[in-house]
């Protein structure tokens, strides 16, 4: 049965075409059928994949919803856009007669928005997604004690009473929203990052055509490491341990953004180490064709929703050892730890059975990640089924 269905990205950020969360469940619930209705802040991603912001609009995006960009209500814009206050959010949500509403983020005024409207029309299903955690939110002391224990926390408190759940991405998240927050934990439900996993015939298409693009050879094992590469996310780590460790038939590819402070000394490492290349911004297409070209997904330092969608493109893994992580990772990678740093799980490649971590990946990916099954759940009230 067809419904309406609003996705209200206030919080978290809609960026038109990417493989987000947020881009993932709107497109599933296009393709089922549904009119969906985006709610977006003008915050975005431009060329070079770093924060742009761009003007009130409506249009339909290119996952075939109808996509409208609110303007910020305050001044000055800094201020206005921490505290996410926008203009006609309730009166988009009247105009439309939601049946389902998916607010994306927990952190921002317009959370208690969606709620008013929620308790204005209980027979609307209502839920809201949390992606925060200790290790990317609330890391400075005005943050942590100012923006989210006292303003994030009095709008969602405001909120969280009218919602079918509160759907955390990670089990840290879990924690930091019952911490942090003051959240109950029935109230809390475990609805992982997802993905779509990559059937055999389009992935053997898709990984053909890309190594030979990139001149990966029969017997050449490719890594991958993509996305905004903070100093956080440990590329320079990475750099030389591949360089010290990796077996001489591994080849590294870095996709996505070298931030400023590790620009310079990640250009160098890699210039130094002919095995290994940056590649750039990747659209979400090509994306997937260097996932699916890879044997092996690196990810050593923090989250993203990257290792996901490897899982849904046949890759082993090399990821950092944190809660969130292990559910993914059983018998098809490495968790990185004290016990096996980043270098012992390079060098166990040579003598890893790939082929069949990658088979592993596969099937993790089909159980708990396909955003076929995910998009479901936020149509439905009551419990989870699975």
């Amino acid at each position: 049965m067809s419904m309406r269905i609003a996705h209200i990205c206030l919080s978290n950020w809609y960026i038109e075409g990417l493989l987000y969360q947020e881009n993932e469940l709107i497109r599933q619930h296009v393709q089922a059928g549904h009119e969906v209705l985006v709610i977006a802040s003008t915050e975005t991603h431009g060329d070079d994949g770093k924060v742009a912001y761009t003007k009130p609009s409506e249009f339909i995006g290119p996952e075939g919803a109808r996509v409208v960009r609110l303007p910020y209500r305050l001044w000055p814009a800094p201020l206005a856009r921490k505290l996410r206050v926008h203009v006609g959010v309730y009166r988009q949500l009247d105009e439309f007669h939601p049946q389902a509403m998916l607010f994306h983020g927990t952190c921002g005024w317009e959370v208690a928005t969606a709620a008013r409207y929620a308790r204005d029309h209980p027979e609307v299903s209502f839920y809201i997604d949390s992606h925060e955690d200790r290790y990317n939110s609330a890391r400075s002391l005005v943050s942590r004690e100012v923006l989210h224990k006292l303003y994030y926390r009095y709008c969602l408190g405001r909120a969280w009473p009218f919602a079918e759940k509160i759907l955390c991405v990670s089990l840290e998240t879990m924690d930091f929203v019952e911490q942090t927050y003051r959240v109950p934990r029935g109230k809390l439900e475990f609805f992982p990052l997802g993905g779509r996993p990559v059937a055999a015939a389009e992935y053997a298409r898709r990984r053909g055509a890309t190594r030979r693009e990139l001149g990966i050879g029969d017997g050449e094992v490719l890594l991958v490491q993509s996305g905004k590469q903070t100093r956080r996310k440990n590329l320079i780590q990475a750099l030389h341990a591949f360089r010290a460790a990796a077996p001489a038939n591994a080849r590294l590819k870095i996709a996505g953004t070298l931030d400023d402070d590790i620009r310079d000394e990640a250009s160098r490492l890699i210039a130094e180490d002919s095995r290994a290349e940056f590649l750039g911004w990747r659209n979400a297409a090509e994306l997937t064709d260097l996932l699916c070209a890879a044997d092996v997904y690196l990810q050593p330092g923090t989250q993203s929703v990257t290792m996901q969608h490897s899982l849904c493109c046949h890759c082993a893994v090399i990821i950092d050892d944190v809660p969130s992580h292990r559910v993914y990772v059983d018998g098809n990678g490495w968790l990185i730890n004290d016990r096996t740093p980043l270098e012992a799980a390079l060098a166990g490649i040579a003598d890893a059975d790939l082929l069949q971590m990658q088979e592993r990946s596969f099937a993790i990916a089909s159980r708990m990640l396909d955003y076929a099954k995910l998009a479901d759940r936020v149509l439905s009230r009551g419990p989870s089924s699975s």
